[in-house]
């Protein structure tokens, strides 16, 4: 296969892709306690991604990421992120029903220097990561798009 990567790009893919994932991971659902969220996040994931497609090329990636996935990913992100907006609305458009509220997101914040509990944010870290799952769905579509585009380019070079 003409233009094909070589054996160290393709090594050091494999080493570094699922730590650009969890990185990304992180920056996603920690978005309400350190600086990042749910499009740094999601802008992460996706550059984990276009790696892969840099990589493998476009024929190395269609088995594994679908557009049609991704789609479902990004509307699925869309519509939590509405969801949760609207949850709220018997008090205002975004109110955060779950701060100080108990379970799962609803510790009550110590006042003071933040210790990190990932579980006194209320809705926000909801937001991150619906916001995350779209970015990353969004960002990988173009990616893909672009991808298919250029090969579509090659082949009518040739």
């Amino acid at each position: 296969m003409k233009g094909e990567m070589s054996i160290i790009v393709k090594t050091i893919t494999k080493l570094i892709y699922g730590f650009i994932m969890v990185y990304g991971f992180y920056v996603i659902v920690h978005g309400h306690l350190t600086p990042g969220g749910g499009f740094q996040g999601g802008a992460i994931v996706a550059s984990a991604f276009a790696l892969l497609v840099v990589t493998y090329g476009n024929q190395g990636v269609n088995n594994y990421l679908k557009k049609d996935v991704f789609s479902l990913v990004e509307s699925t992100g869309l519509v939590l992120f509405i969801a949760f907006a609207f949850f709220g609305l018997g008090v205002t458009f975004f109110y955060n029903f779950l701060a100080n509220s108990g379970g799962l997101f609803g510790n009550p914040a110590i006042i003071g220097v933040n210790p990190g509990d990932l579980n006194t944010g209320g809705t926000v870290p909801i937001m991150n990561i619906a916001v995350g799952l779209e970015v990353l769905a969004a960002l990988t579509v173009i990616i893909l798009t672009m991808s298919a585009a250029s090969e579509i380019t090659k082949e009518k070079e040739n």
